[in-house]
């Protein structure tokens, strides 16, 4: 799934590039990259699908010159990931219909690659009995309020576990109390099940969402596909994939797991990962600071930046916007990208 607005990383992540299309973590490859590098042990390029906006079908096929047109799937409205993941499941039901499949987002970072095998593995395996949907599920190691959780069933001697409530975003007293149970993991928004177990579980708990897709099976891979798609989208809703089903159906397992995983959702998630300075400072670029902790300075090598006195903030310049914030502010994020963009589109 690669086609979200990052608005959380502006305004280093524009409209026309977000942040899944760039480098941010200065390995050389873009996250989009880096997603597909990781699946490259997992499965054979050919059984790839990028679900993106049809605004970054050009973007996709410069980053993944690797994928035929026919693997890219663009979507002509923004309908969440009920949607996007109905779309790639019945495009590829057409193709293969006893397949299993893996959903990912395109701009998560896994520093554990083989870990992260072995668990889509158990997924894959585990996914075989019918009517099963896994989700992985993230061991946590601190009350984090901006990752969703997933409590499970325990039960002895076992990896795959039925889940009993999802939450999104605790605070933080709730957050303290989900670490401390022990049976609660965080949402990593990456699934497995085979596409028969997923299309059952559409034609139960979305069936506006199946009945829609279902006509696309006459004009999949053929030369009026996008029309379909253009009238199916207009007649969709906003839902994601967690609201309209995980949360609905009583055949939803998670697998615990650690393998280095981030949802790389914010600038303060990408400070966490940093390597900082004395004073807890992520310093990116040419900057003289005082006085300062906390925090986040990432700024055009071409200028000088003096900072002082500033304790958990955010400095960033990209392009033609600066933008000085308290670090941990995210919930914010929406309201600068939406007054931002009454000063000119350019700025967003």
């Amino acid at each position: 799934m690669a086609g979200g607005i990052g608005s959380r990383f502006w305004p280093y992540s524009r409209n026309n590039r977000p942040k899944q299309f760039l480098d941010i973590l200065g390995t050389g490859r873009t996250l989009l990259q880096m997603t597909f590098d990781r699946f490259q042990e997992i499965a054979s390029t050919d059984r790839v699908f990028v679900v993106t906006n049809q605004d970054y079908l050009d973007l996709v096929k410069e980053q993944l010159p690797e994928l035929d047109d026919k693997q890219i799937l663009t979507e002509p409205l923004r309908r969440n990931t009920a949607t996007c993941i109905a779309y790639a499941t019945y495009k590829i039901n057409k193709i293969d219909p006893d397949a299993t499949m893996v959903v990912a987002p395109a701009d998560h970072l896994i520093t554990q690659e083989k870990k992260f095998q072995i668990a889509i593995e158990k997924a894959i395996a585990g996914a075989q009995i019918d009517q099963r949907l896994i989700t992985l599920g993230i061991k946590p190691n601190r009350p984090e309020t901006g990752y969703g959780y997933i409590q499970y069933l325990e039960e002895d001697d076992q990896e795959i576990y039925k889940v009993k409530t999802f939450t999104e975003k605790p605070n933080l007293k709730l957050a303290k109390t989900f670490l401390e149970s022990g049976d609660f993991v965080w949402n990593s928004g990456m699934f497995v099940w085979k596409l028969k177990s997923l299309i059952a579980a559409f034609e139960k708990y979305m069936p506006d969402v199946a009945e829609v897709f279902i006509e696309g099976n006459e004009y999949f891979g053929k030369d009026d596909e996008r029309d379909f798609i253009d009238r199916a989208y207009s007649l969709l809703k906003n839902i994601s994939i967690d609201n309209g089903i995980m949360e609905q159906s009583d055949q939803v397992f998670v697998i615990p797991t650690e393998f280095g995983w981030s949802d790389l959702g914010s600038w303060h998630s990408l400070y966490e990962l940093k390597k900082k300075d004395k004073k807890n400072n992520v310093v990116e670029g040419n900057a003289i600071l005082y006085d300062t902790e906390n925090s986040f300075v990432k700024v055009n090598s071409d200028k000088l930046v003096v900072v002082q006195g500033l304790d958990n903030y955010l400095i960033n310049e990209s392009d033609n916007v600066i933008l000085i914030c308290k670090l941990d502010a995210e919930k914010k994020f929406r309201e600068f990208v939406a007054n931002a963009k009454k000063k000119g589109k350019d700025f967003v």
